[in-house]
């Protein structure tokens, strides 16, 4: 029987990917839908304007949307995927775990938490455990689990291909499409023609998601990986695909050729989830490989891909892509959600 699950925040840009990817999914069916008052009552036809690339669920179009409160939620809905402003995240999906309801979460909040799990099934799959100290310390029935930012999302799964090198320094600039500010978020008259070098607080979500997303549990608690990651974030007038420039130095030499094949073979044994892409990582040997429009719905939006090897000054050089609203946004979810289920947290 598959699990009742509800989408907090249905109608913006990431929820509409959600129900997207959740409509179909064999383990999971949608059961609750909410959103602003001033959406709440309303089907969600109504409600939403759709604009993703295929027709909006028939079942779907006609349910009920809810208000963001437990108390408009079924109780016999199992997991919940938040797709919240993170100011509204930080204030509602603590009730929600208190109520007695787990959270698969792509809000910002809480990402950097002690006591909240932020995961990339592929890296870090056993991070994932720490919902128990969660619960003991805060004593909910529930629990919160976050994935990562959507540019982290885009790096971090190459560093642990080449964690067995010794990571030591990352320098990353990010090439972010306009979908990842939303609907509203960027004007066409501030992007087309133009670039603009600032994405506020980007920058700091990279260095520290990722240092977190590396590092080590051991049952009781967290520790960081100690490599030192810096950042500059660009948004560029693509409409999706996150594309990313990488400087990595390592411990011991790293040539292009042992990275390309670190990266191409990179497994995670302890996960066998529907939505995760086999292979993870895609490598090119063409230098102009990737590019957002050619690339990124490999693994239906849900791999990572990587080109452009080569030496440099600071070490090894080179380029990753990913989707930023399926793998970096909403399939992420969806991915610990699957996690959730086949570790029996549901």
């Amino acid at each position: 029987m598959a699990v009742r699950v509800g989408i907090l925040g249905a109608t913006g840009a990431v929820g509409q990917r959600l129900i997207q990817l959740l409509d179909p999914h064999p383990d999971f069916e949608i059961a609750a839908l909410t959103a602003s008052d001033s959406s709440a009552g309303k089907s969600y036809r109504e409600a939403a304007k759709w604009r993703v690339d295929t027709p909006i669920p028939a079942d779907v179009a006609d349910m009920t949307v809810g208000a963001t409160d437990p108390d408009d939620v079924p109780g016999d809905v199992d997991l919940l995927f938040s797709s919240l402003p993170s100011s509204v995240g930080a204030a509602v999906e603590p009730a929600f775990c208190e109520a007695g309801y787990v959270v698969s979460s792509n809000s910002s909040n809480a990402r950097m938490a002690d006591d909240v799990p932020l995961v990339i099934p592929e890296v870090n799959a056993d991070h994932l455990d720490l919902l128990e100290v969660q619960r003991d310390d805060r004593g909910w029935d529930g629990a919160l689990v976050k994935n990562p930012n959507c540019s982290t999302i885009t790096f971090v799964p190459t560093l642990a291909a080449l964690e067995q090198f010794g990571l030591e320094r990352v320098h990353v600039a990010t090439l972010q499409a306009v979908s990842g500010a939303g609907y509203d978020g960027v004007t066409s008259m501030e992007i087309i023609d133009n670039a603009i070098p600032h994405i506020g607080s980007e920058e700091e979500k990279l260095e520290t998601e990722s240092k977190k997303l590396l590092g080590d549990f051991d049952g009781a608690e967290l520790a960081q990986h100690d490599v030192s990651v810096s950042a500059s974030c660009n948004r560029i007038p693509t409409l999706d695909g996150h594309l990313e420039n990488v400087w990595l130095e390592t411990a011991e030499t790293l040539s292009p050729v042992d990275a390309a094949d670190a990266l191409s073979s990179y497994s995670f044994d302890d996960v066998d989830l529907r939505s995760s892409p086999d292979p993870l990582i895609h490598v090119f040997e063409d230098l102009e490989r990737p590019q957002p429009r050619l690339d990124r719905t490999l693994g239906d939006g849900m791999a990572i891909s990587v080109g452009g090897l080569q030496e440099s000054t600071f070490g090894l050089q080179y380029n990753c892509l990913a989707h930023n609203t399926i793998r970096g946004a909403a399939g992420a979810s969806v991915l610990n959600g699957e996690l959730l289920l086949e570790n029996g947290y549901l």
